[in-house]
């Protein structure tokens, strides 16, 4: 006997890839490809079911509140995935002979990302974060932001539709910090060592990381007013919600790692005193020189470095810059590359 209730797992496609029935005997069973309802199985997974990718948000809601363009479960219960489908996506993973997803073609970090689709799979939520922390210091980051090459070089890909690995990702780390399994963790020995970082982008805040849970003492020194570097002033809201870095910089900062806001090293900050100070120093100054382009109408009004606009879009959201000189300065935007200073 069957209840009425059928959630609708893609409501962005031409049909649902994975129809999921609710027996009173038996609440897991889902739709395969041949149109059978069966319990979710991972032998032949990727024979079985779908690519069912999580759809964004719908347009006109995001319009409403200008939020991230990923729906939370418990509140976008219309589009997010259920733990069911997460569990069937993970399923899809092929146990590869050699997973080019983890390699350095497909992932810059080499995430596990087999082993934790297969945790996902068993509903191993726990131990699908520590594995995911193992490589990864920041997987809410990568998880929103990343381009994903690892689905790229997904065997599956192949000859079907890849692993939805950028969905299980995130999906891992946001349910971790909902289930209070992420918590800080403070080094119960300190080295006795100091360590300057200049630059808190992903790359400073992941140096930092490491080295505060090796027992040194750590000291973010960032020139803006906020900590985060691109994550912060680089990617706009729809991406990555500023809480999300918020989370993690306090969750860093609880764990005994000093922020120093407004030090311009260089400038207002002198670097001779850092090297004075602290026993080593790491550079993570990031790519924020602007490479112009000899291109016919460089020279009109309206113009600008991608940045320039960037910054000051994201301190208008964030309440901390005037909206109407960014609305003066959005004429016309041509995104001029960024590359590192030499």
């Amino acid at each position: 006997m069957l209840s009425s209730k059928v959630i609708p797992s893609c409501p962005n496609s031409l049909f649902c890839a994975h129809q999921i029935l609710f027996f009173l005997h038996d609440p897991s069973r889902v739709r395969r490809r041949d149109g059978s309802m069966q319990s979710v199985e991972k032998l032949r997974g990727f024979l079985n079911y779908q690519r069912n990718p999580e759809p964004y948000r719908d347009p006109i809601q995001r319009l409403e509140d200008w939020e991230e363009i990923n729906p939370v479960p418990d509140r976008d219960v219309d589009v997010a995935h259920t733990a069911l489908e997460r569990k069937v996506q993970a399923a899809r993973c092929m146990d590869c002979g050699t997973p080019f997803c983890q390699t350095h073609t497909g992932c810059p970090v080499n995430n596990l990302i087999p082993e934790w689709n297969n945790l996902v799979y068993q509903d191993q939520w726990d131990e699908a974060i520590e594995r995911l922390h193992s490589t990864n210091n920041f997987p809410e980051f990568t998880g929103r932001v990343c381009p994903a090459p690892c689905e790229g070089s997904c065997v599956a890909g192949l000859i079907d539709g890849p692993v939805t690995i950028k969905n299980i990702e995130y999906a891992i780390v946001d349910r971790a910090f909902r289930d209070g399994k992420i918590t800080p963790r403070i080094p119960e020995k300190r080295s006795g060592m100091t360590v300057a970082v200049v630059g808190s982008g992903p790359a400073g805040l992941a140096c930092a990381d490491q080295l505060n849970q090796m027992g040194h003492k750590v000291t973010v020194f960032e020139r803006a007013d906020r900590i985060g570097g691109l994550l912060m002033y680089g990617i706009p809201n729809m991406k990555l919600e500023k809480e999300t870095v918020d989370r993690r910089v306090n969750l860093l900062r609880e764990e005994g790692i000093e922020f120093v806001t407004n030090a311009n090293v260089g400038v207002n900050v002198d670097i001779n005193e850092l090297k004075a100070n602290f026993d080593s120093l790491c550079m993570a100054v990031g790519a924020t020189k602007p490479r112009d382009l000899p291109v016919p109408g460089r020279q009109l009004k309206g113009v600008h470095f991608a940045m320039v606009r960037r910054f000051a879009q994201e301190k208008s959201c964030l309440g901390l810059g005037s909206a109407h000189e960014v609305a003066h300065r959005a004429l016309l935007l041509v995104i001029f590359p960024h590359r590192r200073n030499s």
